[in-house]
């Protein structure tokens, strides 16, 4: 069985590629299968409670994914100041003295034109109602504050629709007429403490955290400047 839900972006979604650093990265055009899944846990802890999503984690955990981007994305390519913790002392008497040091650092925000789809495959048929619950309180994805909206209710089919794409296992054959996106997943052993933030548990890149390369299909960039971005799925263009 899949679930699938729409949302809708209400504020400008971001969301870097894991191995990217604080200075900079491009964004993804669409939220990770371990985004995905982070989000449901999120909803799991505050709707269903510690104990309940501890118990319900293995089966978050092995959800597959797949995708159907939104109509169009507008990437704003930007450069922004930014502060960080200072690593040596400055002197007293310099503009900008204090705990922390002025910077810039290259940010990326994308508008969202068109719903996102999001279909989730479960192995177990039991999980499906709470599983709709926690997709109803999913309110971001990607960076806090990237919030979203569901649309329609979330519906039951047994297989997501042709132009969805899976992004929880490798890619036997895609088009060439697509946007690759690097997107990441939680690995098969992963333990609810390794992803809690509250534990000393780390999550090991390329074991507890696996990275699968994901081509979207008849989704490319049409137009672009130094100050922006247009991707576009192909035959909605108008």
């Amino acid at each position: 069985m899949w679930l699938i839900a729409e949302y809708e972006a209400s504020a400008l979604f971001s969301l870097k590629l894991s191995s990217a650093t604080a200075s900079g990265g491009k964004t993804l055009l669409v939220p990770t299968p371990f985004a995905v899944k982070m989000a449901l846990l999120d909803a799991a802890c505050r709707v269903r409670g510690l104990t309940a999503a501890r118990e319900e984690w293995p089966q978050i955990r092995d959800l597959q994914v797949a995708f159907r981007p939104p109509t169009r994305a507008l990437v704003t390519n930007l450069f922004q100041k930014v502060l960080r913790p200072r690593r040596n002392t400055a002197n007293p008497d310099s503009p900008d003295a204090g705990p922390f040091q002025k910077t810039i650092g290259y940010r990326e925000y994308a508008q969202w034109v068109g719903a996102l789809g999001v279909a989730l495959g479960l192995r177990h048929d039991e999980f499906a109602d709470a599983l709709a619950d926690l997709l109803l309180n999913i309110n971001y994805l990607g960076r806090r504050g990237g919030f979203v909206q569901l649309l329609p209710p979330v519906r039951r089919v047994d297989a997501p629709p042709h132009d969805f794409v899976v992004a929880t296992e490798p890619q036997a054959a895609f088009t060439v007429d697509g946007t690759m996106q690097i997107l990441d997943d939680c690995g098969p052993d992963v333990t609810f403490d390794q992803v809690s933030v509250y534990t000393r548990e780390r999550v090991r890149a390329g074991k507890d955290r696996i990275v699968h390369h994901i081509v979207l299909p008849n989704y490319r960039l049409t137009r672009s400047s130094k100050s922006f971005s247009l991707y576009e799925r192909v035959q909605d263009r108008t």
